[in-house]
């Protein structure tokens, strides 16, 4: 489904990704995990088109992204972004209908409402919840409302940025069920990018450890304990010993 031959990029002295390659086959849930400024969100951004690679490929179904009708490629995503990230002053519904109102394809309000509903419910969001504020919400039900934001059009593929940072650990496996539950039932290829070992034994399918620019081993979850690479061994572990420097 998606597709990373040598991709690079660099800002300024500060070489982020140096060569990464990576495949991600449809239907499957990938987590890219790798501690905090090793550019897992730079990946993401690139294979959005967010962010241009120095070099390297990006393919999508063996389509150059760089070469692809921007509105119908980013149709096929959708997002949920670390903290939620939802708009302040749109009521609920609005949020999650978000891309259901823009574009020539537009749903009139009250279809877009109802869909908004539906895809709460999902969530496990009751409808009295469609016409509050996201300041009326405690975290955990902004970080529902922006995954039913993510699945309101029903996308190919789905982007999980952080899906459980800021989220108490009951909450926060509330949260894994759902996704895993929804990729499922979708039928979705997922990419979810996080640092939380909980959150990828719950909802991978395969593994890839992103260090110093590269991806340093690629598996599926149950080779996780036994990949035999010392990268991985010492992030799962939370060691501060071992070939990964501990920023003190």
């Amino acid at each position: 489904m998606i597709d990373l031959q040598g991709v690079t990029k660099a800002f300024g002295n500060n070489h982020v990704l140096r060569g990464v390659d990576l495949t991600i086959e449809r239907g499957t849930s990938m987590v890219i995990i790798g501690g905090s400024g090793t550019g897992k969100s730079v990946l993401l951004k690139c294979i959005l088109g967010l962010v241009a690679p120095d070099a390297g490929t990006i393919t999508l179904e063996g389509t150059d992204v760089t070469k692809t009708d921007r509105d119908a490629f980013l149709a096929r995503f959708g997002m949920l972004f670390q903290g939620a990230a939802l708009f302040d002053s749109l009521p609920v519904w609005q949020n999650v209908a978000f891309r259901l109102l823009q574009g020539r394809d537009r749903l009139p309000k009250p279809e877009a409402r109802d869909r908004a509903i539906e895809k709460l419910r999902r969530v496990g969001l009751k409808a009295d919840v469609a016409d509050r504020l996201p300041a009326e919400l405690s975290g955990g039900m902004q970080k529902r409302v922006g995954l039913a934001r993510a699945i309101a059009a029903d996308p190919e593929i789905i982007f999980f940025d952080e899906p459980t940072t800021g989220l108490d650990p009951i909450m926060a496996g509330v949260i894994n069920e759902l996704i895993r539950e929804i990729v499922t039932e979708m039928g979705a290829t997922a990419m979810t990018i996080t640092h939380d070992m909980t959150s990828v034994r719950a909802i991978s399918d395969r593994v890839a450890m992103l260090h110093d620019g590269v991806i340093q081993w690629t598996g599926p979850v149950s080779q996780l304990d036994s990949s035999g690479d010392p990268y991985v061994a010492q992030f799962i572990s939370g060691s501060a010993e071992g070939p990964i420097e501990a920023v003190r």
